[in-house]
């Protein structure tokens, strides 16, 4: 099995998306992340994007470079990229949710940042880590778990 690295990267979106739209996103995502053995998570708030990718390096590079040419997306930043030993989002092909305003502002460690008026595309290594800390074993990995199970399956 190859090494396994995760990127997270933070964009904006060029333009607002619907719930519609977001659902094709994800639709696609999932099926495409299957074939390439990739999984992770997706937040969306403020027509802003929070992604985690995590798979082999080639899978994960091969898709940010994708993405880094899409036109849904701008400024995307990567905020980390580095190896990891286990995958966080093992059963997912991509978790996803939309956050509130609210919601981010709830996030222990990283409210202040959020009550701030600031969104995803200006959070530096250790706020991200604080986000997917807080994502990996919160109420929002519980409800997509819910989620998940009341779903159409992914293909």
């Amino acid at each position: 099995m190859p090494p396994l690295i995760h990127c997270v990267y933070c964009s904006a979106s060029t333009r607002p998306m619907s719930g519609t739209d977001l659902a094709e996103l994800l639709r696609r995502a999932r099926q495409n992340n299957a074939r390439a053995g990739l999984t992770g998570m997706l937040l969306y708030a403020e027509e802003s994007f929070f992604q985690v990718l995590e798979g082999p390096a080639d899978a994960v590079d091969a898709l940010c470079s994708k993405i880094e040419l899409d036109t849904r997306h701008a400024k995307m930043t990567k905020i980390i990229q580095e190896p990891i030993r286990q995958r966080a989002f093992d059963h997912w092909t991509m978790g996803f949710s939309a956050m509130s305003r609210e919601e981010m502002e709830a996030i222990p460690g990283a409210n202040d940042f959020f009550g701030q008026g600031n969104c995803f595309v200006d959070l530096d290594a250790g706020r991200a880590k604080k986000l997917l800390g807080a994502f990996r074993s919160g109420r929002w990995r519980k409800m997509l778990s819910a989620s998940a199970r009341s779903a159409p399956a992914e293909t």
